[in-house]
């Protein structure tokens, strides 16, 4: 057994920089490996330390692989001197240097991998896409774009990817943030160095962290940065430093480029340059199939009658869906019953009453854009002829009718239409299915088309 922990280590030695694997990872031996448990041995307990911080998870991963069994590790470490000290080589630059080896980089969520995404009819291009780049991330699909509704596994993908290519490129850094984050990032180094002018350039740290650091950049929820304008022209520059040198930049966002209200053009052009891949809405047999994936990772026991009772009732998202299964079983461990469908029609009955109807403005969307042959983003977009405008306006009305979303919010799904737009289309279509049977018909149709969905 202790081969194994030589070929193991040997796994990673050629990843790590020569100076790095004499001093930290050579010194540590192997004293026996004997039923699932394996005693190291390490100079003191700093190098027990370093090891166990920056190499021992890969090397676990890759034993545990060989053997088909799991490892609990002990260390033999001796007795120190109070006077020993922490070695010199252990800062600077190799600190960096080996810090790249940790097996999940900060910020990537081990929840999201591509193993644990359910593949449906309405996100397979966007999952297909998203393999795509994590085999060959900075080549051809750069940006890749992702958007869609809220909790449809925009985020999902975009973790996958960067798991997938550390998975690959364990030396390669990867910096995964949220929009959020990043413009936060932005304000604190900009008024830090205001209060500290003299200092070392706080945003040239903060520069350097977006444009040089990363071989892959991962931002998650890019509409944040509407109606920023300073914060715009930071992501302009980086993103525009790291498409030069070639580095793989994945997007999530909630529209196309070209609909986001409050971004500069330059912008919207670039987040276009690559690969724009929607993630819809999931059909009845993929929300299914998310329920009964999500059941077995919680190792609950969930019946074929039962997940399709829950996918019925809840058509708007992913995070919804996992919350009326949270519910099931949050409620069966307090009053003892087992999830059956009995139970499961009480329970989502209330979950159902809570969420009236359970429409949303991007199903509506997607229902009319179907029905009038019409594609999504000309839906939502700014484009006026009849074929077009007829259909937008009886989707204005239907959200406004079956989610009760305030004008502006509805206006915000069209492209950033104005509130005042949004109040004439829901007028004109009211007078106008009152005066034309037509159209009152194919209005009745959509509304019934939405509510069996």
């Amino acid at each position: 057994m202790i081969e194994l922990w030589g070929e193991a280590v040997r796994s990673i030695e050629e990843r790590v920089k020569p100076a790095n694997r004499d001093q930290w990872l050579r010194p540590i031996e192997c004293l026996a490996i004997s039923e699932g448990r394996i005693r190291l041995r390490a100079p003191n307990r700093y190098h027990k330390e370093w090891f166990e911080d920056n190499f021992l998870p890969s090397i676990l991963e890759n034993l545990q692989m060989r053997a088909h069994t799991s490892f609990a590790v002990e260390f033999e470490v001796p007795e120190e001197s109070p006077m020993t000290a922490k070695p010199q080589e252990a800062v600077g630059e190799s600190v960096r240097e080996v810090a790249a080896w940790r097996p999940t980089p900060a910020g990537l969520d081990s929840r999201y991998t591509f193993e644990k995404f359910v593949v449906g009819a309405r996100n397979q291009f966007g999952h297909a896409a998203a393999r795509m780049v994590a085999s060959a991330p900075g080549s051809k699909y750069n940006p890749l774009f992702l958007y869609g509704g809220v909790g449809l596994g925009k985020t999902h993908l975009l973790h996958a990817i960067g798991h997938e290519i550390h998975r690959q490129h364990p030396d390669w850094r990867i910096t995964v943030v949220t929009c959020e984050q990043f413009v936060s990032h932005f304000i604190r180094s900009m008024m830090n160095q205001r209060r500290q002018p003299s200092s070392i350039s706080l945003m040239e740290e903060f520069r350097s962290y977006y444009r040089e650091k990363p071989d892959i950049l991962l931002v998650d929820d890019i509409q944040f940065l509407s109606n920023k304008d300073s914060s715009q022209d930071e992501f302009f520059h980086s993103f525009n430093a790291l498409h030069l040198a070639q580095k793989q930049i994945v997007l999530t966002c909630d529209k196309l480029p070209a609909e986001l209200p409050g971004v500069e053009e330059r912008l919207q052009s670039r987040f276009a340059w690559g690969l724009i891949a929607e993630i819809g809405h999931p059909d009845l047999e993929t929300r299914v199939a998310i329920l009964k994936r999500k059941a077995e990772i919680e190792q609950m026991a969930l019946g074929d009658d039962v997940a399709l009772a829950i996918a019925t009732a809840i058509r708007s998202n992913v995070r919804e869906l996992e919350g009326a299964l949270l519910q099931l079983s949050a409620r069966s461990s307090i009053t003892g019953r087992s999830i059956d469908k009995e139970f499961a029609d009480e329970v989502l009955k209330d979950l159902v009453s809570a969420t009236p109807q359970g429409f949303s403005i991007e199903s509506i969307q997607r229902e009319v854009a179907t029905y009038f042959d019409i594609k999504l983003h000309d839906l939502r977009g700014p484009k006026r002829i009849q074929s077009v405008a007829r259909p937008r306006m009886i989707a204005m009305y239907l959200a406004r009718k079956l989610t009760g979303s305030s004008f502006p919010e509805i206006g915000g799904h069209f492209g950033g239409k104005d509130h005042s737009t949004v109040i004439s289309a829901v007028k004109k279509i009211e007078r106008l299915v009152a005066e034309d049977a037509n159209l009152r018909s194919v209005v009745t149709t959509l509304e019934s088309h939405l509510r069996q969905r």
